[in-house]
C-alpha cells in the first residue's frame, strides 16, 4: 500500500505526470491517516514511528506543486478546496490536542507551520484555516516547559511573518471569530463559505459518512468536540507564554516575534491590544513577579555589575561576577529592558499604556513602599535597582512615566516653609541620610536622573527655583576675569601635588569640563532655553533667595566637606612627618602607578588629594562656562589618565 502511494507521488511531484490525478493521490493520504485510528491496536507508539509524519509531508509537497501549476490563475486548486472544504486542519487540530498517538501535538505543529510557510495562497482569511490556527494555538504556550516549545515557538513565527507582510491580519488574527463573520476582510473575501465542495471529483473515505467526511472530527475510539467558540489573544497569550520559557532560545525568539506584532500593529489593532487584550498588565505582572523572586537585600555594588543588561543576553556566560540572588536579578533586569524595548518599537497607542502599567505596577505599587520603608536594607536595595533601571531605560513613553514618578509635575518655586510629602523630597532627604550608604545610593540615583534627556527633571529639582534670577547680586557688574575667583585657592599651597605630576595637572579637567558642557548644550538646545539672562525687573521687590531642597541639600553637604578637611589642614599637616613626599605617594597609589601600602595619616593624606582633585573639577566646570566661546578653550589633547 505504501509503496503504491509512494509510487504515484513520484509520478506526480516529482515526473510531473499529468495523467495522474493529484487530488485523488492527496485524499489517499489522507485516508491513510483517518484509517490509522480506525486499524491501529497499539496506543503507545509514537507518532513520529508511524507513517503519519510521511503522509502529511506527501499532503504537503503536493499542495506546494498543485500551487506552482495554478499560479497563473491564482486560484485555489482542489487539494486545497478539499483541504478546507473538509476540514482537515481542525481534525488535525483535534488530534494534535489529544495527543494521540504520543507526540502528535509536535506533529500538528510541524504540518501547520509548514502549510503556512510553503503554500503562499492567502490561507489566514479562510474561516476553515483560521479557526485551527487559532485553537492550535491554544494548545501551547500557556503551560510552561511544554515539551512541545521550539514547534510552537517556529509555528509563532510563522503565523508573525505572515502578519509582518500584511499587517492588516493582526487584528484579524486577535479579534478572532468576531471579524471571521465580515464578508470581507483586508480587501480578501472569506471564500471558505463560497467553496463548493467538487462532489464529482472526491473520492469518499471508507467507513465515514458524508457529515463525519465533512467535518473531520469523528473518529472510532475518539471524541467529537464541539464548535463552542474561541477563546480571544491565542496568539498574544502563546507568545507571552513562550516568552518565560526556561529554554532561552525560545524565550528569545519568542519576545522578538511580540516585538515584531507590536511595532507593524495599525491604530485598530494597536487600540485593541490596549483595551481588549492581556499584554500591558501581563508584561508589566511578570516584572513584578520577577521582582519579588529576588533576594530582600541586595549589596548596591552587586547590582551596579548588571546596569546595562541587555534583554537578549540577559545573563552572558563571560560574566564573572557572582553572588547570591545574581541569576534573579539579570533575569528582572532582563525583562525590564525587554519591557523598555517594548515600547520604544511599539505604536504610540500600546507604548503608552505598557509604560504606564509599568510604572503603576513596579514604580508605585511595589518599588515606592520600600523606598518609604524605615528599614535601611529596604530603603539602600530599592534605591540601587531604581539607579540600574534609570541607567538602561531608553523609551521616551516610559521615560516620561519614570519622571512624573519621581520628580512630579509640580513647575511653582519652592518656599522654605513648605512642607512637601512628594516622593521627590523624601528622595532628596535620602542625599543626606544618617547612613552614608543610603546617602550615597541616593545621591547616584539623582546623578543618573539628571542625565537623562528631559526638561522637566532639571527644571523641577534646579530651575524653577532658580527663573526668577534674585541670586544675581543687583547693581554689581560681572567680573572681568574668572581666573582669580576660581576653586583652585581653597586648597592651601601646600597640600597641592599637581605640579609634581604633569599628566593629572589642571588642563585635563578643562578639557574634560568643556565636553560636558558641550554634551549639555547640545542637550538642551530642543528645549527652547534663552541664549542670554533674563533682564532683571528694577521694580521688582527683593525676595530672600531660596535655592530649592535639592541644591540646599548638596549646597550643606559639600559645606561640611570643605569644613571636615581645608578648616584645619594647615595644622593637621604640620603634625605629618615628611608630608609633601608621602602625599606625593599618596596620589601615586590612588592613581595605580605605585602598589598600595599602609602608612600613618593614610586618610588624612587620601582625602587631600581627593579634595584638590575636587576643587580643580569644579573649577574647571566655572572656567570652560565663561564665555563658551572664548580662544581659551583651543586647548592641545588632554592626557588619558587622572584621579
Amino acid at each position: 500500500m505504501l509503496s503504491r502511494l509512494g509510487a504515484l507521488l513520484q509520478e506526480a511531484v516529482g515526473a510531473r505526470e499529468p495523467s495522474i490525478d493529484l487530488l485523488e493521490v492527496f485524499v489517499e493520504h489522507w485516508k491513510g491517516i483517518t484509517h490509522y485510528y480506525i486499524e491501529t491496536t497499539d496506543e503507545n507508539t509514537p507518532a513520529k514511528k508511524t507513517d503519519i509524519p510521511w503522509r502529511l509531508k506527501q499532503m504537503l509537497d503536493i499542495l506546494v506543486y498543485e500551487e506552482k501549476q495554478q499560479a497563473a490563475a491564482g486560484e485555489a486548486g482542489p487539494c486545497l478546496e478539499y483541504l478546507l472544504q473538509h476540514k482537515i486542519l481542525e481534525t488535525l487540530c483535534t488530534l494534535g490536542k489529544a495527543e494521540y498517538p504520543p507526540g502528535m501535538r509536535q506533529q500538528v505543529f510541524l504540518f501547520f507551520s509548514r502549510i503556512l510557510a510553503q503554500v503562499q495562497h492567502p490561507l489566514l482569511h479562510y474561516l476553515n484555516v483560521h479557526r485551527p490556527v487559532q485553537k492550535l494555538l491554544q494548545l501551547g504556550g500557556t503551560a510552561a516547559g511544554s515539551p512541545t516549545e521550539k514547534e510552537e515557538v517556529h509555528f509563532t513565527t510563522i503565523l508573525c511573518t505572515k502578519i509582518q507582510q500584511d499587517p492588516a491580519l493582526l487584528t484579524y488574527i486577535l479579534e478572532g471569530k468576531k471579524v471571521v463573520g465580515k464578508k470581507e476582510t483586508s480587501g480578501h473575501q472569506d471564500k471558505s463559505s463560497s467553496l463548493e465542495e467538487p462532489s464529482s471529483r472526491v473520492p469518499k473515505i471508507d467507513g465515514e459518512s458524508s457529515e463525519a467526511q465533512a467535518t473531520g472530527t469523528h473518529f472510532p475510539g475518539g471524541t467529537e468536540e464541539p464548535d463552542n467558540g474561541l477563546g480571544e489573544n491565542n496568539l498574544l497569550a502563546s507568545l507571552i507564554g513562550l516568552c518565560k520559557s526556561k529554554k532561552s532560545r525560545v524565550a528569545l525568539k519568542a519576545q522578538e516575534n511580540l516585538l515584531l506584532l507590536v511595532g507593524v500593529a495599525p491604530q485598530a489593532a494597536a487600540t485593541y491590544l490596549v483595551q481588549r487584550s492581556p499584554l500591558c498588565s501581563a508584561m508589566a505582572e511578570h516584572l513584578c513577579q520577577l521582582y519579588q523572586a529576588m533576594p530582600n537585600f541586595l549589596d548596591p555594588a552587586d547590582i551596579a555589575t548588571l546596569e546595562g543588561i541587555s534583554w537578549r543576553v540577559p545573563s552572558a556566560p563571560s560574566d564573572e561576577a557572582s553572588f547570591p540572588g545574581r541569576e534573579a536579578l539579570a533575569a528582572f533586569l532582563g525583562w525590564f529592558d525587554y519591557c523598555d524595548h517594548l515600547i520604544r518599537e511599539a505604536h504610540e497607542v500600546v507604548a503608552g499604556a505598557l509604560a504606564r502599567a509599568v510604572t503603576e505596577k513596579l514604580f508605585v505599587a511595589t518599588l515606592q513602599p520600600q523606598l518609604l520603608h524605615v528599614a535601611e536594607q529596604s530603603i539602600l536595595t530599592s534605591t540601587a535597582l531604581l539607579t540600574a533601571l534609570l541607567h538602561q531605560l531608553c523609551s521616551p513613553a516610559l521615560l516620561q512615566e519614570a519622571v512624573d514618578f519621581f520628580v512630579g509635575s509640580d513647575r511653582q518655586p519652592e518656599a522654605p516653609e513648605d512642607s512637601p510629602h512628594s516622593l521627590c523630597s523624601h528622595l532628596i532627604g535620602h542625599c543626606d541620610h544618617l547612613s552614608d550608604e543610603i546617602s550615597i545610593a541616593t545621591l547616584r540615583l539623582f546623578e543618573e536622573l539628571l542625565q537623562k534627556p528631559n526638561e522637566q527633571i532639571v527644571h523641577t529639582l534646579l530651575l524653577r527655583n532658580l527663573e526668577g534670577r534674585t541670586y544675581v547680586a543687583r547693581g554689581l557688574p560681572e567680573p572681568e576675569s574668572y581666573e582669580d575667583s576660581l576653586f583652585l585657592c581653597l586648597v592651601p599651597e601646600e597640600a597641592k601635588t599637581s605640579a609634581f605630576l604633569e599628566e593629572t595637572g589642571y588642563d585635563t579637567y578643562v578639557h574634560d569640563a568643556y565636553g560636558l558642557f558641550q554634551e549639555c548644550c547640545s542637550r538642551v538646545a530642543s528645549w527652547g532655553w534663552p541664549l542670554a539672562p533674563t533682564p532683571l525687573d528694577p521694580h521688582e521687590p527683593e525676595t530672600p533667595f531660596f535655592e530649592g531642597r535639592f541644591l540646599q541639600v548638596l549646597f550643606n553637604r559639600m559645606a561640611r566637606i570643605l569644613d571636615q578637611v581645608i578648616g584645619d589642614l594647615m595644622q593637621r599637616i604640620q603634625r605629618v612627618p615628611q608630608f609633601s613626599s608621602k602625599l606625593l605617594l599618596v596620589r601615586k597609589q590612588l592613581t595605580g602607578q605605585v602598589p598600595g601600602e599602609q602608612m600613618d595619616h593614610q586618610t588624612l593624606l587620601q582625602g587631600v588629594v581627593v579634595l584638590e582633585e575636587f576643587c580643580k573639577e569644579l573649577a574647571a566646570i566655572a572656567f570652560v562656562k565663561f564665555p563658551p566661546n572664548s580662544p581659551h578653550l583651543n586647548l592641545p589633547p588632554p592626557p588619558q589618565r587622572h584621579v
